[in-house]
């Protein structure tokens, strides 16, 4: 697949950027009170926060992997 490098790189940057950011917000939804019950275990606001991030990421390695395979290819 042919792409302009500019566009490539937007697509690298736009993937280092969920890689970068969503691990920060995972630590802190971890962190916060809300996170578990009053026995300890994971509320539902962990579980859709570690799911959100998760998938944020997983896209995001996505989007920088075909930014780089564009840029090579």
């Amino acid at each position: 697949m042919q792409l302009p490098a500019a566009l490539s790189w937007v697509l690298i940057v736009a993937g280092v950027w969920s890689l970068v950011v969503w691990p920060q917000f995972l630590r802190r939804a971890m962190k916060d009170p809300r996170s578990r019950d009053a026995s300890g275990a994971a509320s539902r606001f962990l579980t859709v926060h570690v799911m959100l991030a998760s998938i944020s990421m997983i896209l995001g390695l996505a989007t920088a992997v075909v930014g780089v395979r564009t840029l090579v290819a």
